[in-house]
């Protein structure tokens, strides 16, 4: 079954607390780094897979984006997009990547903003994007980086006695597959996928790997959440830019 956790209210309600707070990760350093590796957005047909409330979205649109497909599991999601976020030029679909039926050669750009570590068949998703693009379109996406999501119950940080971080702990890195994870409510499910899967299925599925960043706040964010500064111990995020070949 496909995890829908975005249409609990506990962690719906906490989740748009988080994000609509001044300071978050996802807005001082995921989406700033990974609207910098966008290519042209001009006169672009773009795919935005889990679109969350359409920000995302918004910004394509502004940089002359000639249509926005923004897609999301969460019909609580879509809702707040299409109240926050609607344009003409956006067409939001309250449906999950899997089931999307997708026209051969459709989109010039796809995105995916921190939704493919809830996936489960990573590859399946990835021949259905390169299927969808346009030769020589741009596939770029954001996951929780392999070392966050390694461990088996992703509770990384080590505290001494006097309850200072005094490490992140990274195990079971080679064993793939489902981690479950407390974050704001119990049982929410990811998927663990090492560094070489994650990019040896781009590159078998007929993609060329263009950039590789693991996000590092700027003295921006550091001023705005002082806690960030972990960052510079171990990376939140990996943002990985590929290019459809064949």
């Amino acid at each position: 079954m496909k995890q829908n956790i975005y249409d609990h209210p506990e962690f719906f309600q906490s989740y748009r607390n988080l994000r609509e707070s001044e300071s978050n990760y996802n807005d001082l350093l995921e989406q700033p780094t990974l609207r910098d590796m966008l290519p042209e957005l001009k006169n672009k047909i773009v795919l935005d897979v889990g679109c969350g409330m359409g920000d995302f979205a918004k910004y394509c649109v502004k940089e002359q984006a000639r249509e926005v497909v923004a897609i999301d599991i969460s019909k609580k999601m879509i809702q707040v997009a299409q109240q926050r976020n609607s344009h003409e030029r956006i067409n939001y679909v309250n449906i999950a990547i899997e089931d999307l039926q997708l026209k051969q050669h459709e989109f010039d750009v796809v995105v995916s903003s921190l939704a493919l570590h809830y996936i489960r068949d990573y590859d399946v998703v990835i021949k259905k994007i390169n299927c969808s693009l346009k030769k020589m379109g741009v596939f770029l996406f954001s996951i929780e980086h392999p070392i966050v999501t390694a461990r088996r119950n992703m509770d990384n940080w080590i505290v001494d006695k006097e309850n200072n971080r005094s490490h992140y702990a990274v195990d079971h890195y080679q064993e793939e597959g489902e981690r479950q994870q407390h974050w704001y409510i119990d049982g929410i499910v990811k998927y663990h996928r090492t560094f070489s899967t994650l990019i040896n299925e781009l590159i078998l599925n007929g993609f060329q790997i263009e950039q590789v960043i693991e996000p590092i706040p700027n003295n921006k964010a550091l001023n705005s959440l002082p806690k960030i500064i972990n960052e510079m111990r171990k990376p939140s995020f990996m943002i990985i830019r590929a290019k459809k070949v064949w």
